[in-house]
């Protein structure tokens, strides 16, 4: 069943009831749904647990079997009574049995801490810490009807998922660490390019609500389902392809549904969403930490006891805070790159030790990261290209992340170890979407579909890229000079022109431009590069203002 527009207009009539209420942040007011839905789902969940051990013939005691002793007197039915049966947490009665000043009261005082008991003895307690803030009476009561006229119980994981979705996107701010949600058709882009695959480990290490995981886990089921288990639904405003993954056996399933999807995040809020958001998928046992990588370690010990991989990750897929800063004495040694506090530097380097030999990774990074001149960026550059194998970069159109942020970003492919002796440059004009202030309106215009197919044949492009240039160079002097001009949005560099550039990897450092493209460069090209280099000036001087702080000290 795909999302309906009742089911939008539902969501939409919910947002408009929090904000006119006196409750403005999407953010918080998606973490208030998130727990809504999950209370209506788990009276469903607990009575096909309950049928299954029947059938089974297994022992499963019901999360509403036995009494509750109540936190506020007042919640008693009649006067004295201090326990009431575990029964009326069920949604069926205390959504539809209770309103107003009494509905506010029984949720804040005893649903959320019952639940919170609940989840404290699971793996998963996405619930620590939860509390009602939607408490003025009419609002909740108007926002609970709503909630149950969804039906979520008749729905499939795909409407879930999308329905949770359409919450998501009303979150346009960035976090106080520069994490914003990542426009998901970027996200289906580079995890189309990566191309992970049943069988292997997918990891987040900055999953905000695990975008980048769900669409893993479509991309993988779409690539095991039969002509007739693949369907198109609208996202975005754009049609996508969907699929049920019917090829799957119920080995690789249980794979998927339990040692595949791994993930942190630094904000309890986000841990929060992310769990929703994959359990409305079908996704209920895969565990989003509350940890920040920069600033703790894990041992193998403690890896076995939380049911990480000892080995690191197959696939590493990412969009890491940009612009924040973590204090230098909190910052763990596995991940330090010369003095440097900057979150993109920090986890870029994390990512690199945390990927298994010849796992592959996808990152998003602010363009400065590529041609910053600081010790710490070269540094980090060296041992991308000396000790790994860098594949590609993406240079994304200035205004992707709008309105979240204006910083003009790339994309980084690269796999753990090897060398690199070659790197693929490809550059979007166009995303698909206008680049407005809000980058929501699709249009025909898109880029990503031509360089991701350019990308996944890059060795036949390299084939073509070297027989370009006439005649061939000498070993060790670089590539040769160019026959015709060069028309294409990929290109290459090889090894050594990327060592005579201080393993500069900014896409338009080398590429062909005609006359004409150098007489005529857009003028967003020349902000963006401006920009990125704003950023980098800034960096510099935060490092110097550190150096200095530090020989005063």
């Amino acid at each position: 069943m795909p999302l309906t527009p009742e089911m939008r207009q539902s969501i939409e009539q919910i947002r408009n009831y929090l904000y006119g209420g006196g409750y403005p942040d999407p953010m918080s007011n998606a973490e208030q749904l998130s727990f809504l839905f999950f209370f209506y789902l788990i009276e469903g969940i607990d009575a096909e647990n309950t049928m299954k051990a029947k059938v089974l013939k297994q022992k499963y005691e019901s999360l509403f079997a036995g009494e509750w002793t109540l936190r506020n007197p007042l919640n008693a039915p009649e006067p004295n009574i201090k326990a009431i049966s575990k029964d009326r947490f069920k949604w069926s009665v205390w959504a539809k049995g209770l309103n107003g000043e009494a509905l506010v009261r029984f949720v804040r005082d005893e649903v959320f801490p019952f639940f919170t008991e609940v989840a404290e003895r699971s793996a998963f307690n996405f619930m620590n810490g939860a509390r009602l803030s939607i408490d003025e009476p009419t609002v909740l009561t108007q926002v609970v009807n709503l909630v149950d006229g969804l039906r979520l119980d008749q729905a499939d994981a795909d409407t879930k998922g999308d329905l949770f979705e359409h919450v998501l996107r009303q979150i346009k701010q960035a976090g106080e660490l520069g994490q914003f949600r990542t426009p998901r058709h970027i996200i289906r882009a580079i995890v189309d390019m990566l191309d992970p695959k049943i069988g292997e480990t997918i990891y987040d290490p900055a999953a905000g609500t695990a975008g980048f995981l769900a669409a893993a886990f479509n991309h993988i089921r779409l690539a095991n389902s039969s002509p007739s288990g693949i369907s198109e639904a609208e996202a975005d405003g754009k049609l996508q392809k969907r699929g049920i993954g019917d090829r799957l056996s119920a080995a690789q399933v249980s794979v998927l549904q339990n040692s595949t999807f791994y993930g942190n995040d630094v904000d309890p809020k986000m841990v929060r969403l992310a769990t929703m958001n994959l359990t409305l998928r079908g996704l209920p046992n895969v565990r989003i930490l509350l940890r920040n990588v920069l600033t703790t370690t894990l041992g193998n010990e403690k890896k076995r006891e939380l049911g990480l991989p000892l080995e690191g990750y197959h696939v590493v897929l990412a969009n890491p805070p940009f612009s924040g800063r973590v204090d230098k004495d909190r910052i763990v040694d596995e991940v330090k790159v010369g003095t440097s506090t900057a979150t993109e530097l920090l986890f870029l380097k994390y990512m690199m030790d945390c990927l298994r030999p010849s796992g592959r990774c996808g990152v998003i990074i602010p363009e400065g990261v590529l041609f910053g001149s600081t010790g710490a960026h070269k540094e980090l550059r060296r041992q991308l290209i000396e000790n790994n194998t860098v594949e590609a970069v993406l240079s994304l159109p200035g205004g992707v992340f709008q309105p979240y942020s204006g910083v003009k970003t790339s994309v980084l492919f690269f796999k753990k170890g090897g060398t690199t002796d070659k790197v693929m440059f490809l550059h979007a004009d166009n995303d698909g979407y206008k680049l407005d202030a809000n980058h929501d309106t699709p249009i025909d215009a898109d880029d990503l579909p031509m360089l991701a197919d350019a990308y996944r044949s890059r060795e036949a492009r390299w084939t073509e890229w070297q027989a370009h240039f006439s005649p061939r160079p000498r070993a060790g002097e670089g590539q040769g000079e160019r026959v015709a001009e060069w028309t294409q949005q990929w290109w290459f560099a090889d090894a050594v022109t990327l060592r005579s550039n201080d393993f500069n990897l900014s896409a338009g450092r080398y590429r062909p431009m005609s006359q004409t493209a150098v007489e005529h460069r857009d003028p967003r090209e020349l902000l963006d590069e401006l920009a990125a280099i704003e950023v980098e000036i800034a960096e510099e001087v935060e490092a110097l203002r550190v150096v200095l702080a530090e020989q005063a000290a």
